[in-house]
């Protein structure tokens, strides 16, 4: 944002972003979440659903899962460029101004967590490259901090700059092409392992049970919908044309195409290198094994970074729309050392859990977002309710249900069948446009 750098008290994630701050065109949006789709941590969720499903399943689950979540975030994407709002104000705007400060804690919670793995995956990936190449001192626990420190430090560099240029100048023109070059290399390499091993073996293969066709679609899906919090942060960044729709259309396809892909690509990979790697081979070590994979991985690493970004710069909005007497630059930096303080003293955590929790929370959240104002009309604007009761007690219906479903029918799966009926509930219960002016329209003007 053009006015970070300063603690004005203005409360920039609530009010809609000014014309001459929405610069993102297609391929901004495109490169970004195509960028963010990439990660070590994708690969390592697609290496969970081999064996636990078969390879014929896994396909199915990882194109349908991810369609389906890069959906999602187009569809949130669109209300973040066509209000100007972030994440913060879509909450508001939908759950009324005193409400939406439990979900916008919940999501500032998570996205400090998200950080933090991203840090611990950054460290473990750089000291298994470092004992390859310096040897095994970079293992030790002195290793560990001085890579976290060393990751966090280029971290806490970045939040010190724009947002903006970041993406433009960077993402777009110089990163998206060096991880894309990373994951060509290694499906190629792998691929070629695959074939050498008999790829009619490797499609027919069977799953052990331990997981149906709906809960890996809801492992996939899950990686999708824990950025549905922070797109409309970026989003909002749009280009728009006089009429007021001009940056829709491209926020919408750049977003959905940019990170579908890369959601399929990550998954798949992670599926090719489990299905290729010896029994008890990690994901970064089999990489490294892999020809060439010490430059695609540390190209990986890379871009992982902007994960670890990308986490903490909507976790610094949400945070400022909460407290806005600090700005948006202030609250990421320090957002950025407390994550780097608890990547040293926290250890890496199961994932799968974790994944599946924060979709019980955010996959009835955002249905409802979408329910209320993905038709354009919506409740009363942010700031004059308190509490919308009819959307938060969906929400609050919406986690319960998500939970039963996990616990009683995993045959079903959780996420599709708990976005439908909140996302139907909220549509059906929307207030009429005669109850008062939604905040996207008047945004919109």
């Amino acid at each position: 944002m053009a006015n970070d750098d300063t603690a004005t008290g203005a409360n920039e994630a609530l009010t809609p972003l000014p014309a001459s701050q929405r610069v993102f065109g297609w391929h901004d949006h495109a490169s970004l979440w195509f960028s963010l789709g990439v990660g070590l941590l994708v690969m390592q969720i697609g290496a969970y659903l081999v064996p636990a499903v078969g390879t014929r399943d896994a396909a199915i689950a990882i194109v349908l899962g991810s369609c389906v979540g890069a959906g999602l975030l187009a569809w949130t994407a669109r209300l973040g460029c066509e209000s100007g709002l972030a994440s913060a104000g879509l909450m508001h705007a939908t759950y009324g101004s005193a409400f939406a400060r439990l979900p916008v804690l919940l999501n500032i919670v998570q996205l400090v967590g998200w950080t933090t793995f991203e840090l611990v995956v950054m460290r473990e990936g750089t000291q298994a490259i470092g004992q390859s190449v310096v040897g095994p001192s970079l293992g030790t626990a002195w290793g560990g901090v001085l890579t976290t420190l060393l990751w966090g430090a280029v971290l806490l560099a970045l939040l010190a700059g724009s947002m903006v240029k970041l993406v433009r100048r960077f993402v777009s023109r110089f990163g998206l092409p060096l991880v894309m070059l990373s994951l060509i290399w290694l499906t190629w390499q792998f691929a070629t392992r695959l074939q050498a091993k008999g790829l009619d073996a490797f499609w027919a293969r069977p799953g052990d049970g331990t997981m149906g066709m709906f809960g890996a679609l809801d492992l996939v899906i899950a990686m999708p919908v824990s950025w549905l919090p922070l797109v409309a942060d970026y989003a909002r960044h749009g280009r728009r044309s006089a009429t007021g729709k001009g940056g829709l259309g491209s926020a919408f396809s750049g977003t959905w195409i940019g990170y579908a892909l890369a959601n399929i690509w990550c998954y798949a990979l992670g599926v090719m290198v489990v299905s290729v790697a010896e029994p008890g081979t990690g994901l970064v070590t089999a990489l490294l094994l892999a020809q060439g994979g010490l430059v695609a991985l540390g190209l990986i690493l890379i871009d992982e970074l902007d994960n670890a970004y990308g986490d903490v710069y909507s976790g610094s909005v949400s945070t400022h729309s909460l407290l806005p007497r600090w700005s948006v630059k202030r609250w990421g930096l320090l957002l950025a050392a407390l994550c780097i303080a608890l990547a040293l003293v926290l250890p890496m955590h199961t994932l799968e859990p974790f994944l599946l929790l924060l979709s019980s929370v955010f996959v009835p959240l955002y249905g409802v977002i979408i329910g209320r104002l993905g038709g354009g009309q919506s409740v009363s604007p942010a700031g004059t309710r308190q509490i919308d009761f009819g959307a938060a007690l969906i929400w609050i219906a919406g986690i319960a249900a998500y939970h039963a479903l996990a616990r009683w029918a995993p045959q079903f799966g959780s996420a599709l069948p708990t976005l439908a009926a909140t996302f139907v509930l909220a549509w059906l219960s929307r207030p009429s446009p005669a109850n008062g002016a939604s905040a996207l329209a008047q945004s919109r003007g």
